[in-house]
């Protein structure tokens, strides 16, 4: 499948700002299971890319002079490979059993994978944690925040994909499976969830699995991968920090489409007594 992404995120205060700095992890990279054709970010100045900790495309915009709004674009085309389920990599997964104040695993937390998974930790078990998770955590926008953690979703029963990805992360770094956080695009008719995306990924078999608790699905097929992480905050597409400003309104537009297919149109040829247009 061959996906066209459009992304704008526009940032309007108050009050003037008098410097501000975003980091953006807006750029995906080639893998197993995807492809980059095309893509460039429409920023108000030049940045240069580099690679963070985890190995995503990072670009840092720095803004030293004031204003009082920043719009920040991305878009391309990435053709996905829809057969492919899971991705190998050569870098140690261990990081990965790492809790963090965002996925950190509290009793009920750890009681509940117990209760799914049992003695299993392998690629089925980790589908009925994700079906668990799912039922559990009704998914609610303006539920939570980007600081809630997963024991409070948890416990809330409320959350956005964000919230379902940390709660699984903490359920599985709790039964010794690594697994990370993945920021990203899906492609869906369902215009409730059209916006940036989250899942997880897991290792197992030597390999990275995905897990999506918010559409269950164990198979990335429409999924557009921009960043991973140990939590939301290692990946999250935009986070920045300001000084001055005010409020703050935040405006996100995504379109996650897939290309038309080419189609070739056989012309026949003119005669040479035709004449030219």
């Amino acid at each position: 499948m061959r996906l066209n992404i459009s992304h704008e995120t526009a940032y309007h205060y108050d009050d003037e700002v008098r410097a501000s700095i975003q980091y953006l992890r807006l750029t995906p990279h080639d893998s197993e299971r995807q492809r980059i054709l095309s893509w460039q970010l429409d920023l108000p100045r030049p940045v240069r890319a580099q690679l963070d900790p985890f190995g995503n495309i990072l670009h840092v915009l720095t803004l030293d002079e004031p204003h009082d709004a920043i719009i920040i674009g991305a878009r391309g085309q990435v053709e996905i490979d829809e057969t492919r389920e899971a991705e190998h990599e050569t870098q140690s997964p261990l990081p990965f059993l790492r809790f963090t104040r965002l996925t950190e695993a509290d009793d009920a937390l750890r009681a509940f994978a117990a209760e799914q998974c049992h003695t299993r930790r392998d690629r089925n078990g980790l589908i009925d944690l994700m079906q668990g998770l799912h039922q559990h955590i009704t998914y609610t926008s303006g539920a939570t925040a980007v600081d809630t953690c997963a024991a409070q979703a948890f416990a809330s029963g409320a959350g956005v994909c964000q919230d379902h990805t940390h709660a699984f992360l903490a359920c599985a770094r709790s039964l010794g499976v690594p697994a990370r956080y993945v920021s990203g695009y899906l492609f869906t008719e369902d215009t409730e969830h059209m916006a940036s995306h989250a899942w997880a990924e897991a290792w197992l078999d030597d390999a990275w699995y995905s897990f999506d608790v918010t559409n269950q699905l164990a198979r990335p097929e429409r999924h557009l991968k921009l960043a991973i992480g140990l939590d939301y905050l290692d990946a999250c597409p935009v986070r920045g920090m300001r000084r001055g400003g005010g409020f703050e309104q935040m405006h996100a537009k995504v379109l996650v489409a897939p290309s038309a297919p080419v189609v070739s149109v056989a012309t026949a040829p003119q005669s040479q007594s035709q004449t030219q247009g």
